[in-house]
């Protein structure tokens, strides 16, 4: 009979975690903030990069690569030091359905995330103006041929990759170091082989904020229904099916702070 998943030394906490919450929601903030900027300078209007880079994939590599840059290096800093730097409800989710986050910090972090999306991403139209206007303010939305069924399908096979990444690297204590390191090669590589589809999101936050920032909406269902499910069934299969479990819920674990999420690695003792 296979064994069950390991057990957590350390379980989620119940409780509000503000120092936690307030990490992740600026977090967020400066992923979005950081990672628009790449695509209002790569692609947006008055730009000086089509000029110096005229192909296109090339710059789509580019801003994939900036983009997950700002994600890994949030990570490594305190902020994701002690929240854990998911900056994505779809990472927040996987890890809950794993047992490694509690309800009230399931509820904290999505409110978190989505409040910081929004105010990065206010920030990156105010300091980008006419080229963040010339791209609805990053927003995301099926590419023309696309189907709305197939962009789902694609949402999600490209964040169930991103949630494998994250909790096979986690599950081991020679790769969790290195989880920043990967990701940000993963994304970038989802971002240049899957934006000319759907724009690739992997994140209801990223999305909702440049439509909400923009007014220009679209099918937003689409980015609210794949990478959920995309991110749910990866956990599902890793922990269910494969029977492993996810040794921190940080993508950077640090043992010199506390940890409000579940995690079988040395923690910082609370006070």
């Amino acid at each position: 009979m296979r064994e069950g998943p390991p057990s957590l030394s350390n379980g989620a906490r119940e409780g509000w975690h503000w120092a936690e919450w307030s990490a992740e929601g600026l977090g967020t903030g400066l992923l979005l903030l950081g990672g628009l900027s790449a695509v209002f300078l790569d692609f947006g209007k008055g730009s000086p990069m089509p000029a110096l880079v005229p192909s296109a994939s090339l710059r789509l590599l580019l801003t994939g690569l900036l983009f997950a840059a700002t994600g890994s290096l949030v990570a490594v800093s305190p902020l994701g030091r002690l929240s854990g730097a998911h900056l994505n409800p779809c990472v927040t989710l996987a890890f809950w359905s794993s047992g490694h986050v509690s309800r009230s910090d399931l509820l904290g972090y999505l409110g978190a995330q989505f409040l910081g999306a929004l105010c990065g991403t206010t920030l990156a139209h105010l300091a980008w103006d006419g080229a963040a206007a010339s791209l609805h303010d990053g927003t995301t939305a099926p590419h023309a041929g696309v189907s709305l069924v197939a962009a789902v399908g694609i949402e999600a096979l490209m964040t169930a990759v991103l949630v494998l990444s994250i909790f096979t690297c986690t599950s081991f204590r020679q790769l969790a170091r290195w989880t920043p390191l990967v990701l940000w090669l993963v994304i970038a590589l989802l971002v240049w082989r899957g934006a000319p589809y759907t724009g690739t999101s992997l994140n209801p936050a990223r999305s909702l904020a440049p439509a909400l920032v923009s007014g220009s909406y679209g099918p937003l269902w689409v980015y609210f229904l794949g990478p959920p499910l995309g991110a749910l069934l990866a956990a599902l299969l890793f922990v269910r099916l494969l029977g492993l479990r996810p040794l921190t819920a940080k993508l950077f674990h640090d043992e010199r702070y506390r940890s409000v999420l579940g995690s079988a690695l040395r923690v910082r003792e609370w006070i």
